[in-house]
């Protein structure tokens, strides 16, 4: 079966271009990018690396730490950081497990085979400190994901497991927030003292509380 929101991601001890790992001790009590690879030296997958490893600051600031993971065997794994690095300009400082066996891909169901029956598609799973799976992207091998996005996500992700508010579309950290319906106004407006915009009953909007 398929994960889901809300499931426990799997542990898994893996090597990894940094040393051999227990995913969840290796997660420790912060939050967690897994994303998959089709394959090394790959054209899509280099540039991917690339931008993951210029928003390694990025991640850090939020207590997210990525690893990816690819099929192929961690000796090819580490001439490919050698090219990542050389063509993207930057310098790979997360893991890269190898998951020869698949064990890990199966595990978090990386390879539909009505795509490929030996390449996994780009999975992409952002976990919470409590081990649980928050997020889910799939995209096929053939089109980049978006590391922007991902960092969009992970914000509001953030933001609404400590506050009781939701993020409207297209929102970025500093914009305004929705107040969760499950909220009064009248309690809404003693719960954020920023103030609260009632458009709607249902749609009430406040400033990012933490800001």
């Amino acid at each position: 079966m398929s994960l889901r929101l809300g499931d426990l991601a799997p542990n898994f001890k893996a090597v990894t271009t940094a040393g051999n790992i227990d995913f969840h001790e290796y997660l420790g009590n912060g939050w967690g990018i897994l994303f998959s690879h089709p394959a090394d030296y790959t054209p899509v997958c280099t540039t991917e690396l690339g931008k993951t490893a210029l928003l390694q600051e990025e991640f850090a600031k939020r207590n997210v730490k990525v690893l990816a993971l690819s099929v192929d065997p961690l000796d090819k794994h580490n001439g490919w950081v050698n090219d990542i690095n050389e063509t993207q300009h930057v310098t790979v400082g997360f893991p890269i497990i190898a998951d020869e066996d698949k064990s890990i891909a199966n595990a978090y169901g990386m390879i539909h085979p009505n795509a490929s029956e030996t390449f996994t598609v780009r999975s992409l799973f952002v976990i919470g400190p409590d081990k649980k799976i928050k997020l889910t992207l799939t995209y096929p091998a053939s089109t980049g994901r978006n590391f922007h996005e991902v960092l969009r996500v992970i914000d509001s992700l953030q933001l609404t497991a400590n506050y009781s508010v939701a993020t409207p579309a297209d929102w970025k950290e500093g914009e305004d927030v929705i107040v969760v319906t499950s909220i009064s106004t009248a309690d809404a407006i003693q719960k954020f003292p920023k103030g609260v915009k009632e458009v709607k009953p249902y749609l009430r909007y406040t400033p990012q509380p933490n800001k």
